[in-house]
């Protein structure tokens, strides 16, 4: 019996990137063969985003090229992106299946009556009654030097520019022994970094509540920092408003938690973080982050910043410029606020234009920039040490190695030849560019 192949393509966050590794597992279960998403194949999942008008863009360009290559396969549209516009969805010629994010998991069930055409075109359902939840354990995260696991889905938040919490549905947490046990079958597999991940982490436990005891993000935390191996962790990203006593206590006691904490911050104003419907001021967010900063002094920080949110004036936008340098925020990750149907925001009348959202996505970034040269600077005066997780050979220097220290820095090894997956010690020795150069140590 001929065995069949599948691929996949992921698009958009790390949550999606765990559960395409739950799909592609699960169907290895059932004897199917997985290749490369540009190798020939019998089926091909895209797996899509939907956070930006963009992503929704990206999504239909990459099915129409998975489906003008390989013609005779099967298509299935599945994520955020399908499950918001199913219809946008199936309306591309060749998409054999449009499959929502309450039955994604469940692909490998209906593979059967998908190749006999015994499915609709669309199946996309309730995400408040339905939504499938992992019961596997991947062994790998295929292509990625880092392990990815999810420990929690849905968000509760309902942010005005934001659609995910409809495309994801309410807020649900995994339980914490399944946690365990997918991080350390990873760890067994020879990964030296797991990144923890979820639609909206800090809400970690919120809907776990077995015989009265509390289940939190801090609590999660210290029982996966007890578990055995060299492994270092990371978490994916964080609302401010998490950012409690108990949880600051464990992200500076746990040695295993890297130095490195990426925040969805969104604005430095107070009014438009109103606006937005956050649950935090511009005041509360220096606090908590001042506090962090205090307990980890050599901590990095990233953060989501959105440019351009309706009725943004000229001095809301320069509050998050201010943000971003008082807070040393070195790797800001900028949106500008995307035209989209189906959030409140776009019934807000004072739209911003798109060439001063542009514009303001630039300042931004360059703000970042500037944090991220000082530094670039201080770490090189110090001839600061870290531990790099080897990521690949450097693309124009084959003798040099790239990868990410514990604070999440970009740093190229001047010497040697290291495997991907490992953990080196270096010393910073000079800056390239947007990038530090280091020797081993």
């Amino acid at each position: 019996m001929k065995q069949h192949s599948f691929a996949t393509t992921t698009l958009g966050c790390k949550v999606n990137l765990f559960e395409s590794g739950l799909i592609g597992h699960s169907l290895q279960n059932v004897d199917w063969k997985q290749v490369n998403h540009t190798d020939r194949a019998d089926l091909y999942i895209v797996n899509t985003c939907t956070v930006t008008s963009e992503a929704d863009r990206q999504a239909r360009q990459t099915v129409r090229r998975l489906i003008r290559q390989n013609p005779q396969s099967l298509i299935v549209v599945t994520g955020c992106y399908a499950q918001i516009s199913p219809d946008a969805c199936a309306e591309i010629p060749g998409v054999d299946l449009v499959l929502g994010n309450d039955r994604k998991l469940d692909l490998h069930q209906l593979l059967p009556d998908l190749m006999r055409g015994k499915l609709p075109p669309i199946l996309v359902g309730d995400l408040n009654e339905h939504v499938s939840l992992p019961q596997d354990i991947i062994e790998t995260c295929e292509g990625h030097t880092r392990a990815f696991v999810q420990v929690q889905q849905g968000c509760n938040q309902g942010c005005t520019f934001c659609i995910i919490h409809t495309a994801r549905g309410p807020s649900r947490s995994f339980p914490i022994t399944l946690v365990k046990r997918q991080i350390e079958r990873l760890v067994l597999n020879g990964y030296h970094e797991i990144v923890l991940c979820g639609v909206d982490i800090g809400s970690y436990g919120e809907n776990l509540d077995p015989g009265g005891q509390q289940y939190n993000l801090a609590k999660l935390l210290r029982e996966v920092c007890s578990l055995d191996g060299d492994f270092r962790l990371r978490i994916s990203s964080i609302d401010p408003s998490y950012l409690d006593t108990e949880l600051i206590d464990v992200l500076a006691s746990e040695q295993k938690i890297c130095p490195h904490f990426h925040l969805s911050l969104q604005s430095g104003n107070t009014l438009i973080l109103k606006r937005m419907k956050r649950r935090y001021t511009a005041e509360q967010m220096y606090e908590r982050i001042g506090e962090l900063s205090k307990r980890i002094p050599h901590a990095v920080y990233g953060a989501d910043v959105l440019a351009g949110f309706p009725t943004e004036s000229e001095q809301a936008s320069a509050d998050s410029v201010t943000m971003i340098e008082r807070l040393g925020i070195a790797f800001p990750h900028v949106f500008s606020y995307s035209d989209r149907p189906g959030v409140p925001a776009e019934r807000i009348p004072d739209q911003v234009p798109h060439a001063i959202r542009k514009q303001r996505t630039r300042e931004l970034i360059e703000a970042g920039e500037r944090v991220r040269l000082k530094l670039f600077k201080q770490l090189l005066a110090k001839r600061y040490r870290a531990t790099v997780l080897v990521e690949q050979q450097d693309k124009e220097n084959p003798q040099w190695a790239t990868g990410r220290s514990a604070e999440y820095l970009p740093i190229v090894i001047q010497s040697g030849s290291f495997a991907s997956g490992n953990l080196i010690n270096v010393q910073i020795t000079g800056i390239d560019g947007s990038r530090l150069i280091a020797r081993p140590v």
